[in-house]
């Protein structure tokens, strides 16, 4: 504290001294179109900060916008504003990058089937709060407000969101199946929620890993009326790879021994890791609340293995969407397309659901859980009807 208390200070005196020697060059200058143009900057506060920190380093307050030393900076130095133009593409630049900036961080792309090497938990250091959103163009197939992210390296038409049929016959029995092809996945322990890691950001402890979140899906569901299998198996531990083999023998266990099962979950938490290290903690505000983005994935045939009614999946999923981004501001991410099959070959019902990434908390993990569980609930009760 006192460190950082001493480096304000110092950044102070010397903001102070810079803002002596500027006002002592104002004096000599023509301040007729720079003057102008400094009072202009007063109204977009961000634009300033931005333009100091670019000439003298981080700002004290600079987060909370301008402060006693920038104003005095800013009204005292209109020789800063030859670099408005600069300034003005940097601020563009980081408005596209922005947490709530349309679109998927840069991220190291996989399907999920190797084990991600992941650095042991630093607390919150390094973690980047974003909020993330579908876009026009690019990799992106919309229709009607929802958005497909293409990563399966095939050239899709966005007529596709159009094709498939949905195939969840809801009767009596059991109707949902949720298991974790990786339930030992865990979070960051920054919330006061710590836990014995396995390996970084896993347990085996399932009160802290995705099989929680699992669970308190359920738990909504049932609460709806539903019948819901929860099987809690570890299919990642002890080891991590050949873990959809073995999650694919308990999906197919439980679809033979209940044929009424139409809805197959598989819950994962997703792992955000940018070229720089940085972990991506993907949040949305629902009511006041933040929480963890929860995103759907979807397998094809475009790995080379047979998946004839991947479409289906598709269609299945797809509605669900349509249902959560009318219910929610921004609780979903796009539904991504990939390679792989995911299991989903077994059942038409199936999806690949992630919710959070490993530096949101277990506690904002499971209330975008709960909250994604009840719109579906609720859509899937229209479809029984």
């Amino acid at each position: 504290m006192g460190n950082h208390m001493g480096r304000a200070l110092r950044r102070g005196v010397a903001l102070g001294l810079t803002a002596v020697a500027a006002w002592g060059v104002s004096l000599t200058a023509d301040l007729d179109g720079a003057g102008r143009r400094v009072t202009a900057w007063s109204g977009e506060p961000a634009l300033a900060v931005s333009l100091m920190t670019a000439r003298l380093g981080e700002l004290p307050g600079a987060a909370r916008g301008l402060n006693g030393w920038g104003r005095l900076l800013l009204d005292c130095a209109p020789m800063l504003a030859a670099g408005e133009g600069p300034v003005l593409e940097l601020r563009a630049g980081r408005e596209d990058s922005a947490p709530d900036a349309p679109g998927e961080p840069d991220l190291q792309d996989r399907e999920d089937l190797d084990e991600p090497k992941l650095q042991p938990s630093q607390g919150d250091e390094g973690i980047v709060e974003m909020t993330g959103r579908g876009k026009e163009g690019s990799q992106y197939l919309s229709d009607g407000g929802v958005y497909v992210y293409n990563r399966t390296g095939q050239e899709l038409d966005p007529s596709l969101l159009g094709q498939g049929t949905v195939d969840v016959p809801l009767g009596d029995g059991p109707q949902i199946l949720i298991v974790h092809t990786h339930g030992s996945e865990a979070y960051a322990m920054t919330d006061g929620d710590t836990y014995e890691e396995s390996d970084p950001y896993r347990t085996t402890d399932c009160t802290h890993n995705v099989v929680r979140v699992g669970e308190e899906m359920a738990t909504v569901f049932r609460a709806y009326g539903f019948q819901v299998i929860h099987d809690t198996t570890l299919c990642d531990y002890p080891s991590y790879n050949g873990a959809y083999d073995r999650s694919k023998a308990v999906v197919e266990q439980w679809l033979e021994q209940y044929p009424t099962i139409k809805v197959v979950l598989d819950v994962h938490r997703d792992a955000l890791v940018g070229s720089g290290g940085e972990i991506y903690k993907m949040v949305s505000t629902e009511a006041g609340q933040k929480v963890a983005q929860v995103m759907m994935v979807l397998g094809t045939d475009a790995g080379g293995a047979e998946h004839p009614r991947w479409r289906d999946n598709m269609a299945f999923a797809l509605k669900l969407q349509r249902s959560l981004v009318k219910g929610y501001a921004s609780l979903v991410r796009p539904t991504v397309l990939r390679k792989s099959r995911y299991n989903q070959q077994l059942s038409p019902g199936s999806v690949l659901v992630e919710v959070g990434g490993h530096g949101n908390t277990l506690s904002e993990a499971i209330a975008g859980g709960r909250l994604w569980a009840d719109n579906v609930a609720r859509t899937l009760l229209e479809m029984k009807q």
